[in-house]
Formats: structure tokens, sequence, C-alpha cells
């Protein structure tokens, strides 16, 4: 349904629509939706926006804009939340509160199906057979909890390919991180009370692994196996010590923390995971909303975007309380498959961890904000140096890696008020430019990137830096008259003639002649901080395509060897080195390759052998 208001007054279009729940959609002038909300009763909500007074400069400054309101009726109200939010998602619209995150959390993997099964980091999704645990709020956490694992319980966290073809014990036995059980020196039984151990750890039983590990600390000391007592026994210690440091509710519980504060129009959010009972850590998001909105609408917009899609648990402590909490609550419990409890814990435990939280986001919020201001400050130098009328707002930056002409690939970054956007960096891959020809690698990329922006695709930046001297900046001006943004300000960043930071040479394009700032400058710390974010990012990019072109190489010249098997390859034997290191016998052993086949595979990687 649509009620259009430049043809009628607001009366008119208020009296238009149902008394009914379900979401509408603010639409411009030009046919952009700039709001999207979603109300029990779509008649009053959409008329409180029109009431006389009392309406914030936000709510008048959109309301003036809206050209017409479209409607979509609900059932009910928690269905319109989840319709709700799936429009902010698709659509980004201005005056929503937006989330940007990429949803992917890491969690660590039990291997199942094996006689020494492996605890692995793992990120994506979950289709393996196994047990997973998790999420956690970074890989960082990840690796710290394999790492305890490891010193604790001795379980193999080494690729497959690699536990399959050892004759020795490695270096993770040497320094006790591994039981060894690729050469037997653990047997299945025995390997099989570590991976438990782990998984009570993991599940936050500890109580249970403590007695079953004293009860086996006495039995070896009444075998006399005094070694394995004593091992036990500082396991138990460690396992106490930990339980007295991170468990903060006992030996159960999944519950988010979650606390929002705002500061100068600007939000943070942390949360906090709680996975059985243990402290995993947390994460601090600065979600886009308009400057005057309150903290309670904040976090009503925040809690379906970020948990509808995600592993929800079945309790969340918030600070402060939502709008609509009980709502937000039902679209959950029915997306998570039962209850999820949403709530504001003022005394105990919870209000601790309530407290905790809003103490990071407090501190991180005040971070963020000197960042800010900080960037503010460097785009002004900038300026300064550029002699422009309007301060850059946006700026992008172009790199090439290569490794002697293989693999090119340049890399685009963005950067805008609030440093990097990420959400914008784009990669390419080169192509039909000779090996080495930087030039004409430059002027390929900055061809394909504003070809896109000029159809439609983005936006374009207020400074183009390029990671190079006066041939880049040509070729990349070259480009950009070709498209005809010629009106671009192009920097070459060159490095100076000892090639050390601080001594960089800018080549711009609006200039007579080359600019070199003092190395104190701001400014030039601002292009050195996005040229080398540009090389970083290139630089992973090009790795990736060199290892995939050197993988598929390989492979690729030998006779009988084709995609479907080349895949085979590679997943059996968890990569290239694993191929390589495979003997006649197991690379035979693998469906469709016979023992000719086989042969010359192997020749392939050791004919340089004796």
């Amino acid at each position: 349904m649509v009620a259009d208001s430049r043809n009628r007054d607001a009366q008119n279009l208020l009296r238009d629509l149902p008394g009914l729940p379900g979401i509408y959609r603010m639409v411009d002038d030009g046919g952009t939706v700039i709001y999207v909300g979603k109300a029990g009763n779509l008649k009053k909500r959409v008329t409180s926006y029109y009431g006389r007074g009392g309406a914030s400069a936000k709510t008048r400054s959109m309301v003036s804009q809206i050209h017409h309101i479209e409607v979509t009726v609900t059932r009910n109200e928690t269905e319109a939340l989840l319709l709700e939010n799936n429009l902010i998602k698709e659509l980004r619209p201005r005056y929503n509160v937006l989330l940007r995150d990429d949803k992917s959390y890491p969690y660590i993997y039990l291997s199942a199906g094996e006689d020494y099964p492996r605890l692995s980091f793992h990120r994506g999704a979950r289709r393996s057979r196994g047990r997973y645990f998790g999420p956690y709020p970074n890989a960082g956490a990840v690796r710290d909890t394999l790492n305890l694992l490891q010193k604790l319980f001795r379980v193999r966290q080494c690729e497959d390919s690699f536990f399959r073809n050892r004759s020795r014990p490695c270096l993770q036995y040497q320094i006790k991180r591994c039981s060894a059980p690729c050469v037997g020196r653990i047997g299945v039984d025995e390997y099989r009370r570590d991976v438990r151990h782990a998984m009570m750890f993991l599940d936050g039983k500890n109580r249970e692994g403590i007695n079953e590990l004293a009860t086996q600390m006495d039995a070896a000391a009444e075998q006399l196996a005094y070694e394995r007592a004593a091992a036990i026994r500082d396991q138990i210690a460690q396992l106490r010590r930990l339980q007295e440091t991170q468990y903060v509710s006992g030996d159960h519980g999944d519950i988010d923390v979650v606390s929002c504060v705002t500061d100068n129009g600007v939000g943070c959010i942390e949360v906090f995971f709680i996975r059985a009972g243990r402290n995993l850590g947390n994460k601090t998001f600065f979600p886009r909303h308009p400057a005057e909105m309150h903290r309670r609408e904040i976090l009503a917009a925040f809690l379906p975007q970020y948990y509808l899609g995600r592993e929800i648990p079945p309790e969340i402590l918030v600070d402060p309380k939502p709008d609509d909490m009980t709502v937000i609550a039902e679209a959950l419990a029915g997306t998570r498959g039962g209850p999820v409890r949403i709530r504001q814990s003022l005394r105990g435990r919870g209000a601790e961890w309530l407290k905790m939280a809003s103490e990071n986001a407090t501190q991180n919020l005040r971070r963020h904000l000197a960042s800010k201001a900080n960037i503010a400050q460097r785009l002004l130098a900038l300026q300064d140096v550029l002699g422009t009328e309007e301060r850059p707002q946006r700026l992008e930056c172009f790199d090439i890696s290569h490794t002697g002409g293989e693999s090119p690939v340049a890399s685009c970054v963005v950067f805008d008020e609030n440093g990097p956007l990420k959400s914008d960096y784009r990669r390419f891959n080169i192509e039909n430019v000779a090996p080495g020809d930087d030039y004409a690698a430059i002027e390929q990329a900055v061809t394909r990137r504003y070809l896109r922006l000029k159809k439609g695709e983005g936006k374009l930046p207020d400074v183009l830096l390029i990671d190079g001297g006066k041939g880049q900046v040509r070729k990349a001006l070259q480009a950009l008259e070709e498209l005809q943004l010629s009106e671009l300000t192009v920097i070459g960043v060159a490095k100076g003639a000892a090639r050390r930071p601080g001594e960089e040479v800018l080549h711009v394009s609006t200039a007579p002649a080359p600019i070199t700032l003092a190395p104190d400058s701001v400014a030039l710390h601002l292009i050195q901080q996005i040229r080398d974010e540009a090389h970083r990012f290139a630089l992973a990019g090009h790795r990736q395509q060199r290892g995939k072109r050197r993988s598929r190489s390989s492979l690729e010249g030998i006779p009988g060897i084709g995609p479907a098997r080349r895949r085979l390859l590679l997943r059996q034997f968890g990569g290239l080195q694993g191929v390589a290191r495979a003997g006649i016998d197991e690379l035979s052993g693998l469906e469709g390759i016979n023992r000719q086949l086989a042969q010359r595979i192997y020749d392939t990687f050791h004919n340089d052998d004796p």
C-alpha cells in the first residue's frame, strides 16, 4: 500500500493508514527509502510523526523529506520486527540504526569419526561431523583457548595430512603440548580420556572433570606410577586456578551481556560472551545512527540486527532496557527455537557484569571519539596541504603487489572521517599486462574501479592516492580522463631517496612541483596510514592468488589430473604440501587414481631427488 503525501495533506495521508501491525517505509523525492519502522498499530505510529510539538530535530528533518509512505501489514508485531530487520539490512536507510558486522564468528571444532580426534580453529558454515564450541568474540580468544587446551590435555591440533605422514614426534611433543598419537606414543583409550576432559572444560563441566582426574591420580599413585600422578596433580591445580579466575556463574550458563553508552551523538555497544559459565571475551560495536537517538532506541535496533541470523543464547543481560523488549524476545525465541530471556539486572552477579560491560563501552567510546578527532585534525591538515576549499571527506588509495610480475593484484582501500571503510575495499586481479608493468596495472585498476562508480555502484572520492611516483600518477590521470573524471585530485606517494618513512615525496596533480612534508606532519601521517593499509591489503590478495595459481599449476601439468581429481587430492591431503609428501601407495589408495597415475603425481614433486 502506498500513501502519497505530495498531492494530499498529511491528514489525508494518515486517514488511509490501517490500524494494524506492520512496517512502514518513508520514501523521499528520489525514491530512496530513508527510514523503515515497525508498529503494532500503523495508523497511531505514523500519526505520531506529524504531532504538534515535542518532535526532535532529527524527526522534523526526516518528515520534511518524505514524499510518500509505503506500508506492509503483517499478522503481528513480532512478524513486523523480523520484516523490519530484513529491510534495514537490505536497504540501509539513512535514518535507521545500521550495524556493521561480518557475522562470521570463530569456533573451536572437535572432529568426529577418528581414533585420534583433532581440535582446531573454525570459521564459517558448520557442516562437518563433530562438536563446535563457541562462538568466540574474535580469533585471538580462540587461539588463546586452544593454546590453553594444549597445555592441559595435549590433544592434537595438527592438520590431518601432517598427522598421517609422521614417522617421529614433532616439536609439540617435545615441549609437552601433544601426546604424539601420530606415532603411537599414546593409546586410543587414554587419548579419548584426554579428549573427554577437553570437552568437559569447553562445556564448563570443570567439577566433573576435576573429580575424574582426582580418581585417576589416586589410581596412578596406588600403582606407584608417581610421574603420571604428579602430572595429573598439576592438571588439577591448573584447572582450579582457571575456575577461580574465569568462571563467573558456577559451572553453567550461556549468557550475553550487552551495554550501550552514548556521547556527543555517537553510540557504543559492548557485548560480553559467557558460554558454559566461562567468559570468552567481548566485542565492541559503533553502529551508525542519528545523533539524537536515545540509548534505549539504539539498543532496540541493535538486538534484532545482531542476533537474527546467528547463534542466540537463552539469556541476554542488557543496560538500558530497550524499547519493545518483549517483542524482541519473542522474535529471538522464534528464531532460536526456545525461550530467550532479555532482562536488566540491578543486583547480584548480573549487575556486576553489566557494570563491567558499561565501563568497557565507556572507555572504548572515549578512544573512538579521540580517534575520530585525530582523523578530523589530519583531514584538515591535508586540506591545507592541497589548498582546497572543503575538507576531504573520502579518500581512496591504490597499490600493486606481485612477485617478479607473478599474480599481480591491485588493492583499493577507502578512508572517510571515521577511518577505514572496509566494506568499500576492493581488489582487482590484473590481467593482460606485461609482468612487472606497474604503470599499466595502475591504469587498469583505476579504470575498472571508477568505471563501476560511473555506473552508480558507489561514491567518488575527494582525493585519490597512488603508491608510486610521477609515472603512476600520469597513468591514473589518463584513466580518469577517459572516464571524464578529471576533477579528482590525484596524489602519488613516492618513497624518498633513502626510502625511509617520513621522507616521502608527494606528486600532487594540482601542484606545479613535488611536495615534501615534515616528518611530524599530521597530514603526512594520514597519507602514510592509508598507503600502508593499501599495501597490506594488496599483499594479502597477491599471496592468495599466488598460492592458488601455484597449487593449480603443479597439478594441472600432470596428464590425467582434471579439476575433480585435483580437488580430491587437495582435500584428502590438506593442500599441495600434503600431496607433495604423500607416497605412491597413499596416492593410489584414492578412488579414481591408479598406480600409474600415482607414480606420475609422485614424480612431479620428486623429480629432483637423487
